[in-house]
């Protein structure tokens, strides 16, 4: 399932993700920066929607309360139960 996330309170502006059952593939950020952008795809391949979660959910950017990382987590949350109630 491929699944589109607009991020909020980040630099980046869209996740594009895959799951394979809760399996997350094919992370590509839109916006953001450029760096930790190509490395945080690379990290979160073939990890569980959970694995995601506990590894990167609610980190914070700055003075931010959120981050590229913590947007993906819920962006992964958000898809598995997309795909479960589809």
């Amino acid at each position: 399932m491929t699944y589109s996330y607009k991020t909020k309170g980040t630099c980046s502006t869209q996740i594009d993700l895959e799951l394979d059952g809760n399996i997350v593939h094919n992370v590509k950020f839109t916006g953001g920066c450029n760096g930790n952008l190509q490395a945080i795809p690379k990290l979160v391949e073939g990890l569980t929607v959970e694995q995601v979660e506990e590894k990167i959910g609610g980190i914070r950017c700055g003075g931010r309360p959120t981050s590229c990382g913590d947007q993906l987590a819920k962006a992964c949350r958000e898809a598995l139960e997309a795909s479960q109630n589809a």
